[in-house]
C-alpha cells in the first residue's frame, strides 16, 4: 500500500489555519483518506485549535520517552506531534497537522513524504483577524505582523493557499490543494523526443485524476522525492503505453526530472486557479490590486503559464494601466526582493529614460554627490541599441560586475558606486516583458515607471531624480509627453514612499562629443578635471542634475544653492578625487583609450550645420565596433549651428580593426548624418 502524505499547514497568526483545517477535514472525512493531528501543547484548552493540553512536566516526560515525532517551541509555548502519526502514514492515510514554518526544516528530515501548505492573506486581513481575537494589544499585533519570515527549505514541496475571502472559499481552496497533492501516479519513461519542451502524458482513463480537466490547465507540476519539473499536458488514449495509475514523460523531461521509473509523483495544476482567474480578469479589461498582480507575477516568473497566455496578459496590462494600477504593479514588484537598508535618512539616485547619444552624466553626478556627503548607490545598464551605456563606460576604467556585498562595501567606504545592474536588481519578469514587447515595438512607458521605481525602492533609495529627455528621435516625442510621464513617476514614487522629481530635458541631440565607450570616458575625464576642452553641454547637464539632487539635503535646501555647491565641488577637484576613490574601491582598470585606427569624415559642402542625426551617427559608431569594442566610436568635431567649409572635419571614426573602420567609413560616405546648408534658406 502506498505510504500516506504528511501535510503540514503553516501560516501567519490570524491567517485562519485552524478554521480551514477543521472545515476541510470535516468535508473530507467520508473518504477515509485524511486524518487530523491533535497537537500536544503546553496551553490550556480554549477556543480555536482542538489540541491536547499538557503541563510542562508532562511535556518533558513525553519528550524524554521519544513520544513525539517532532517537537518545537514558539510564542512561549511548547508543541509536539505524537509519534502515533507514523501508524497512519504507514497505513496509507494522509495526515494533516497545524505547524510552524520554523519547524519545517527539522521535520523534513524525519517525515517522508512531506508537503507544506502555506495559508496566506494580506496584512490588513491578518491585522483585523488578530485584533478581533482580543488576545494581544495593538502594539503586539503590529510587532507580530512586522516579524521577518524565514524562507522554507528549497527541498520541501510547497503549496500556497490564499485565505483572503470567505471561509467557504478558503476551505474549497485548501481541499483542492490537499486532493491535488494526494493524486500520486507512477512515473513512466516514454520513447518520445520533444526537444526543449517538457511533455507529460496522462492516460485518459486515469484512476488518480480527472485527466480531461488538466488539458485546460496548460501546464502541470510533477513533484516527487524532493525533485520537480513543469510540463505541458497531453492526453493518451486508454491502453496506449500507460496504465491507468501511471503518468508518462518525454525522454528529455524524464531525464531532467531525474527519478527512476515507477517513482510515485504528485501532479498539480499550474498556475493556481486563483492566479488564472485573476489573469483572465485583466485580459477582460478589469482592474487588479497589488495582491492580484503579485500572485500573477509570481506564477509568470515561475513559468506556470504558456507563453500565449503571458503575452495576452502583458499586452492588455501594458496598454491599459491606469494611474492606480501602475502604483499597484510597482508595489507588487517590490515584494519580490528585500529592500536594502543603508541606515541613512536620505539615499539618493538618478535615473534617465535614456536613448540620447552621449549624455554620460552619471559618472560626473555620482562623485560630486558623494563628495558632498549623500549616499548614492548607483546601478546602471549596458548598451542595448546605443554606442555605449553607463556601465560600459565605467567598466572602461573600473570593475562594475559587483556583488551586493561589494556594493555595500564600496558605498559605505566612498559614499557612492557606479555598478552594473545585471547582477544586483535584475528582474526575470522584465526579461519576459521585454521578449514580448520589444519585437512588437509596444509603448511600455507606464509599465517602465513601475519597473524603474520598484528597483529604486529595493535598492534602498529614498529620493530619486529622473531625467526625461524628449525630442523627435527620443523615446518621448514632446514636452507634453515628458511632463505627463513625469507626473506619473512622481505619483508612483509617492505610492512607494519615495520622493521623486522628474525633469524634462532637451533630447534633440547628442550630449558631449564622444559616441562610444572610450570617447565618452574621455569626455567625463575632461569635465572632472575642469579641462577647458571639456564639452560644456555635458558639464552643464551634470551640474543641473547634481543641483536637483543636493537640494534634497537639509544643509542645501534648494536647487540654486545645490547648483552652486555642485560647482564648488567640481571646481575644487574634490569630484575628480572622489571618482578615483570610487574606482579604487570597485577595482581599478587601466583606462581604455580610443581606437588607434581613425577616419575623418569631412563636409562636402560649405554652410551652417543645420541638423545632426545623432542616432545615425551612433549607428556609424556601432558599425565601427561599439559598444562591444570599447575603443570604437565617433568623435564629433562640429556642432549644430557651426559654420563649416568644404573639407572641414565633421567627426572622426575610431576603430580597432581595419574591416570595422572601412565599413563604418562606407556608411558615413552614404550618409554623414549632418545636414549642412544655408541657414537663411532653412529659416
Amino acid at each position: 500500500m502506498p505510504r500516506g502524505i504528511f501535510f503540514l499547514v503553516v501560516g501567519a497568526s490570524g491567517v485562519g489555519k485552524d478554521t480551514l483545517i477543521a472545515r476541510a477535514l470535516g468535508e473530507l472525512a467520508p473518504t477515509g483518506r485524511y486524518v487530523p493531528v491533535r497537537r500536544v501543547i503546553t496551553r490550556e484548552a480554549g477556543p480555536g485549535e482542538d489540541h491536547e493540553p499538557v503541563s510542562i512536566a508532562e511535556y518533558e516526560r513525553r519528550l524524554a520517552t521519544n513520544a513525539f515525532i517532532h517537537a518545537w517551541d514558539a510564542h512561549g509555548l511548547r508543541y509536539g506531534l505524537p509519534r502515533a502519526i507514523e501508524n497512519d502514514l504507514a497505513a496509507g492515510r494522509n495526515v494533516v497537522a497545524n505547524g510552524s514554518r520554523a519547524s519545517v526544516a527539522a521535520l523534513a528530515d524525519r517525515v517522508h513524504p512531506l508537503v507544506v501548505i502555506e495559508i496566506t492573506a494580506p496584512k490588513e486581513v491578518l491585522r483585523a483577524r488578530i485584533l478581533e481575537r482580543g488576545r494581544e494589544t495593538v502594539a503586539e499585533v503590529e510587532a507580530r505582523l512586522a516579524r521577518e519570515v524565514a524562507p522554507l527549505p528549497a527541498r520541501v514541496d510547497l503549496i500556497r493557499v490564499a485565505n483572503d475571502s470567505t471561509v467557504e472559499e478558503g476551505t474549497e481552496r485548501l481541499i483542492a490543494a490537499l486532493e491535488a497533492a494526494s493524486a500520486r501516479m507512477a512515473l513512466r519513461r516514454l520513447p518520445i523526443r520533444a526537444g526543449r519542451d517538457n511533455i507529460a502524458y496522462l492516460p485518459a482513463n486515469s484512476t488518480a485524476v480527472a485527466s480531461s480537466s488538466y488539458l485546460d490547465a496548460g501546464r502541470m507540476d510533477l513533484v516527487g522525492s524532493g525533485r520537480s519539473i513543469r510540463a505541458n499536458v497531453n492526453l493518451a488514449e486508454p491502453d496506449w503505453q500507460l496504465a491507468p495509475g501511471e503518468i508518462g514523460l518525454s525522454l528529455e523531461a524524464f531525464d531532467r526530472l531525474g527519478l527512476p521509473e515507477g517513482t510515485p509523483v504528485n501532479i498539480r495544476r499550474t498556475p493556481s486557479p486563483d492566479s488564472r482567474d485573476l489573469l483572465r480578469r485583466k485580459i477582460a479589461g478589469q482592474r487588479l490590486s497589488t495582491e492580484a498582480y503579485e500572485t500573477i507575477f509570481r506564477d509568470i516568473v515561475e513559468d506556470r503559464y504558456p507563453e500565449s497566455e503571458v503575452a495576452a496578459f502583458l499586452l492588455k496590462a501594458i496598454q491599459e494601466l491606469d494611474d492606480e494600477e501602475v502604483v499597484a504593479v510597482a508595489r507588487a514588484r517590490c515584494r519580490f526582493m528585500p529592500r536594502i537598508d543603508w541606515s541613512a535618512p536620505i539615499v539618493v539616485d538618478k535615473h534617465s529614460l535614456g536613448g540620447i547619444p552621449g549624455s554620460r552624466i552619471t559618472l560626473i553626478v555620482v562623485p560630486i554627490v558623494a563628495a558632498h556627503g549623500l549616499l548614492i548607490p548607483k546601478t546602471s545598464s549596458r548598451a542595448i541599441t546605443s554606442a555605449s551605456g553607463t556601465a560600459d563606460v565605467m567598466e572602461a576604467c573600473a570593475r562594475v560586475d559587483l556583488t551586493p556585498d561589494d556594493v555595500r562595501r564600496v558605498v559605505l567606504e566612498t559614499g557612492g558606486c557606479i555598478a552594473w545592474n545585471g547582477r544586483l536588481n535584475h528582474s526575470p519578469l522584465d526579461d519576459i516583458v521585454n521578449a514580448i514587447t520589444r519585437p512588437l515595438g509596444l509603448d511600455s512607458n507606464r509599465w517602465s515607471v513601475a519597473s524603474i521605481l520598484s528597483k529604486k525602492w529595493t535598492a534602498g533609495s529614498t529620493h530619486v531624480v529622473v531625467d526625461m529627455p524628449y525630442g523627435p528621435r527620443a523615446k518621448l516625442k514632446s514636452l507634453a509627453e515628458a511632463l505627463e510621464l513625469g507626473r506619473l513617476f512622481e505619483l508612483v514614487g509617492q505610492g512607494l514612499g519615495l520622493t521623486v522629481r522628474a525633469i524634462p530635458t532637451d533630447g534633440s541631440a547628442a550630449v558631449g562629443r564622444g559616441l562610444g565607450v572610450a570617447l565618452e570616458l574621455r569626455d567625463v575625464g575632461l569635465v572632472l578635471r575642469n579641462d577647458p576642452a571639456a564639452p560644456q553641454d555635458l558639464r552643464e547637464k551634470a551640474l543641473r542634475f547634481v543641483g536637483e539632487i543636493l537640494s534634497f539635503a537639509p544643509d542645501v535646501g534648494n536647487r540654486i544653492t545645490g547648483r552652486r555647491r555642485a560647482e564648488e565641488i567640481l571646481s575644487s577637484g574634490a569630484a575628480a578625487a572622489k571618482f578615483e576613490e570610487i574606482r579604487a574601491a570597485q577595482g581599478l582598470i587601466e583606462p581604455i583609450r580610443p581606437g588607434r585606427l581613425s577616419h575623418v569624415v569631412r563636409a562636402t559642402t560649405p554652410g551652417v550645420v543645420l541638423d545632426i542625426d545623432s542616432w545615425h551617427v551612433t549607428g556609424i559608431a556601432r558599425r565601427a565596433g561599439a559598444p562591444a569594442d570599447k575603443t570604437a566610436g565617433v568623435d564629433l568635431a562640429a556642432s549644430k549651428g557651426d559654420l563649416v567649409d568644404i573639407g572641414a572635419p565633421l567627426y572622426t571614426i575610431h576603430a580597432a580593426a581595419v574591416a570595422e573602420l572601412e565599413a563604418a567609413a562606407a556608411l558615413a560616405t552614404r550618409n554623414t548624418g549632418f545636414t549642412v546648408g544655408d541657414a537663411r534658406a532653412s529659416a
